[in-house]
């Protein structure tokens, strides 16, 4: 059997289970993979190993690789390393990320960029696949071409070593010269664009779904496609489907003895701080188009701490009405209280099959699908596939289109894009009953939710303060229902009881209220803080919720301030931006007043608001933070170009963190007269000496 390494480096689950899937794949295809977390260094040697190498990366924060890969990363940057300790290895690894961030699959791009340097080359063309289009459109063809590249690479092994790079595509087979990564995306796109090809046989993975024209007469007369229908050519189509996972788990549900359940029985790799909620105040007025609402926490009785500008995990729950409804679909709400017992088939042909780490042993169903399983992920096409075998008639047809290489488009904007849950799919296909051990199997980990930290911790001692949006959206299935999102609708009920409009406006006397208690937890990737020398100049950009961290950077100045009157401090520039002037300015009175109280150098507030109409006739069209930065382009280029000041972006990573750095480039050209592509160079290396560093999100 010819043997590979396949190592995965993950940090909320994708890459482990993309890699688990190549796992499954290849014996079918003659080969062995031994199958390792990167961390886990004690299972493997890259030193040694003369087998090739694939690697599965996912990308965390801006674009750091996951925790699990800290280790590896740092051993491998050893700068004592020679040039050829990796001449050895042949790999091919598949980066996974988010194009909406800067760094997109950086992850992947620092180990394949160091494993090169230290002489390692590739026998197949690096992969990265997008999750803000769908990692799938790329995930999917790679591994249908890592088959054919180990199969040269074992072949050429036996006779000379060879140098190319096996294409991903068949049609690009025959090409002398090698994939570049940028074409991989569109080749793949490509490829799972082909629908009229039921000719081609996938040698895994091969199902023949003729349409039974008479069952299918009412769905071809649609004129629009759905969630549970489709139309030609895909309702006619000859579908290639993914294997069918293997079984692997076996439930019990015993009654239980009626013990209290706590949320400290899920499991956690860092410590969990249970600490009461001691204010809640409503930032924005009631006719505002987001709700805003800044919680404080009392940290006072725990040893956590904080800087400002970092951020922390908080532990929820899914909706409640939620877990009920699924509990139904399910047909086991008069079990919600049994103990599930999980063990692992006897028969299983999953290869190291284990019972999931995320679900604790002895809890409760209604404890499990409410903190451990993140039931409003959206489906992933094996789990599609999965449900098709407990589904009947059309529904069974349209679950197969849907994981379907045919299905990809209809994939990506009814299931994709529509934000569509497991409940979903089982209340829009009625015929649908899947055993309970198949969701256990399938449904990822319900992940702590990242916040930043709102305060100082100088300025408020034995207390942590943050800010959110109530987050709120309709889902677009068979029937349209309002959501708001897992944490922050659970966060706006808890305080719901406390909750009063902001202080400035209407100031409420302290008095005696319960205090609902929450669980945090500390989040290990800190790097969005102050410079250490306070003389340096700090421009911070953040509209909405982004100015979050900001508000502990002017505190902590402040009270710096205060303990050092003789200090040097450098000038501090807020660039913030919101809809309304009167409905959703966040920290209308604060920001200004903090400015105004701190700083003895040059420092400015300015604000900017997209939809109210502008003052005046001569007024300037300034809607967005960039707008008043390019107003301002000669004193922001001078305290980053020629103070060696800082400048942190918070917030938006879809249009908002892009628009900002294209400013920046066009800011850095003007002001210092350089051509485009001279100001982007200058804007990277402000990156790589950590002066330009942002905390965003999609």
């Amino acid at each position: 059997m010819r043997r590979f390494l396949l190592l995965y480096a993950t940090q909320q689950g994708q890459a482990k289970a993309i890699a688990e899937e190549i796992f499954e794949k290849a014996f079918a295809h003659g080969f062995s993979a031994d199958l390792h977390c990167i961390s886990e260094s004690d299972k493997y040697d890259l030193k040694t190993e003369t087998a090739p190498l694939v690697v599965v990366v996912s990308t965390t924060g801006t674009g750091d690789p996951p925790d699990t890969a800290r280790k590896f990363v740092k051993k491998i940057q050893d700068k004592a390393l020679p040039a050829d300790f990796f001449a050895h290895l042949r790999y091919g690894l598949l980066g996974l990320g988010d194009s909406e961030y800067t760094y997109f699959c950086n992850g992947g791009k620092i180990i394949d960029k160091r494993l090169q340097e230290l002489g390692a080359r590739h026998f197949y063309d690096t992969g990265h696949a997008d999750d803000c289009v769908g990692l799938e459109l790329v995930v999917e063809p790679w591994i249908d071409g890592l088959w054919a590249a180990l199969t040269k690479h074992f072949t050429s092994s036996r006779g000379k070593e060879t140098n190319g790079t096996l294409q991903i595509a068949s049609n690009a087979s025959q090409r002398m010269d090698p994939v570049k990564p940028e074409l991989l995306h569109i080749e793949s796109q490509v490829e799972l664009l082909r629908l009229a090809d039921s000719g081609r046989t996938d040698s895994e993975v091969q199902e023949q779904n003729v349409v039974n024209r008479g069952q299918s007469s009412a769905l071809i007369a649609e004129s629009k496609p759905s969630l549970t229908h489709s139309i030609p050519p895909l309702s006619q189509a000859s579908l290639n489907i993914p294997a069918l996972p293997p079984e692997y788990l076996q439930v019990h549900l015993q009654e239980s003895l009626g013990q209290e359940e706590s949320q400290a029985s899920v499991t956690s790799v860092d410590p969990v701080f249970q600490v009461p909620i001691s204010k809640a105040i409503q930032l924005t007025t009631n006719d505002a188009i987001k709700t805003t609402l800044l919680v404080e926490l009392d940290i006072s009785k725990t040893d956590f701490s904080y800087q400002p500008g970092d951020a922390f995990n908080v532990i929820c729950p899914n909706s409640d009405t939620e877990v009920q409804n699924l509990l139904q679909s399910l047909q086991l709400t008069d079990r919600r209280e049994h103990r599930v017992v999980l063990g692992i088939k006897a028969d299983t042909k999953k290869k190291g099959a284990a019972i999931p780490q995320h679900i604790p042993e002895g809890r409760s169903l209604q404890f499990i699908l409410t903190w451990c399983l993140e039931i409003r992920a959206v489906p992933k096409k094996a789990l599609l596939r999965a449900l098709a075998e407990h589904a009947s008639g059309p529904d069974r047809r349209r679950l197969l289109e849907l994981c379907s290489r045919q299905g990809a488009a209809d994939y990506g904007r009814f299931v994709r894009d529509a934000r569509t849950a497991l409940l979903d799919i089982l209340q829009a296909f009625p015929s649908c009953r899947p055993p309970l051990a198949l969701l256990l199997e399938h449904l990822p980990k319900l992940q702590p939710r990242p916040y930043s930290c709102a305060s100082s911790s100088l300025a408020h001692p034995g207390k942590l303060q943050f800010v959110f949006n109530v987050v709120e959206f309709l889902s677009a299935t068979t029937m349209e229902v309002l959501r708001k999102g897992v944490c922050t609708g659970w966060l706006a009920a808890e305080v719901a009881s406390i909750l009063r409009p902001d202080a400035q406006v209407a100031p409420a006397e302290d008095g005696p209220a319960p205090a609902p208690e929450i669980s945090i937890s500390p989040r290990k990737t800190n790097f969005f803080h102050l410079p250490s020398d306070p003389v340096a100049p700090v421009v911070m950009v953040g509209p909405g919720t982004g100015i979050a961290p900001f508000i502990g950077f002017l505190q902590h100045r402040e009270k710096l301030q205060e303990q050092h009157p003789e200090g040097r401090f450098g000038a501090m520039w807020l660039f913030f931006g919101c809809r309304h002037q009167e409905r959703d300015y966040l920290f209308r009175y604060c920001t200004a007043l903090l400015l105004q109280l701190c700083f003895q150098a040059f420092s400015a507030l300015r604000v900017s608001f997209s939809r109210d109409a502008a003052v005046g006739e001569e007024a300037a069209p300034v809607k967005y933070v960039q707008d008043n930065m390019r107003l301002h382009g000669e004193q922001v280029a001078k305290a980053l170009l020629q103070e060696n000041g800082y400048i942190y972006v918070c917030g938006d990573a879809k249009n908002m963190a892009k628009d900002v750095n294209d400013t920046l480039v066009e800011i850095i050209s003007k002001e210092a007269g350089v051509e485009k592509l001279e100001a982007m160079k200058t804007l990277a290396t402000l990156k790589e000496e950590k002066r330009y560093i942002q905390d965003i999100w999609s």
